[in-house]
């Protein structure tokens, strides 16, 4: 049984950093679709950044320059560091996973099987 647990939310000031991680357990594929959602209230989930078998890596537009996500294989965690927090960053955070060599539609949560429970981001002064 697949089991995603996400650790690191918190509460930050505007401009601070955050580093979120996903812990995977019992995905035994060596082949992954992986990637970070979030959710704000009364928002629809929308994605983050995802990253797949081959490295390579998705941002959508408004976390670009300012959020990397990466695997540690070796480990089976995936993260997400942020930088330059804003107040609009401001939401529960979702690891998300699915069973493909490489992501078709990264950021449309359908596309992924399993998912964490979500860690709380707050960014406020």
């Amino acid at each position: 049984q697949v089991q995603l647990v996400e650790s690191g939310g918190g509460s930050v000031q505007p401009g601070g950093s955050l580093r979120l991680s996903c812990a995977a357990s019992g995905y035994t594929y060596s082949y992954y679709c992986m990637g970070w959602f979030r959710q704000a209230p009364g928002k629809e989930r929308e994605g983050v950044a995802a990253t797949d078998t081959y490295g390579t890596t998705n941002y959508a537009d408004s976390v670009k320059g300012r959020f990397t996500i990466s695997k540690d294989n070796a480990k089976n965690t995936l993260y997400l560091q942020m930088n330059s927090l804003k107040p609009e960053d401001t939401a529960t955070y979702y690891c998300a996973a699915e069973s493909r060599w490489w992501c078709r539609n990264w950021s449309k949560h359908n596309e992924y099987a399993y998912w964490g429970q979500g860690t709380q981001v707050t960014v406020s002064s």
